[in-house]
């Protein structure tokens, strides 16, 4: 009994930790895009700036601030949904219009 609950507990830690890997594997596959031509680099931006990519208004754009300060620079583009108030449906939707150097 007790190797049965073992092994079931097991075969259930390992499909948590498999699940969630397999997650962030499909999400930068996903992330074939083409980033436009007049796209906002997210690091130099102006509160403004910010507020003119869709999805973005005055409150989320001081938020980006206040984290690229705190935190420093964005190394990826998807480092931006550890913004509060940014969602990944959200990202996915600026994310032609924003990019990182």
């Amino acid at each position: 009994m007790f190797i049965k609950l073992f092994l079931l507990l097991l075969f259930c830690s390992l499909s948590v930790c498999c699940g969630d890997k397999q997650r962030k594997q499909s999400l930068s596959q996903e992330t074939a895009f083409s980033v436009s031509n007049s796209a906002i680099n997210i690091n130099t931006a102006s509160a403004s700036e910010l507020e003119n990519i869709p999805q973005i208004g005055k409150k989320t754009a001081e938020a980006i601030i206040l984290h690229r300060e705190k935190f420093g620079r964005f190394r990826k583009a998807e480092h931006l949904m550890l913004v509060p108030r940014i969602s990944e449906k959200r990202f996915r939707e600026m994310r032609p219009l924003i990019k990182v150097d």
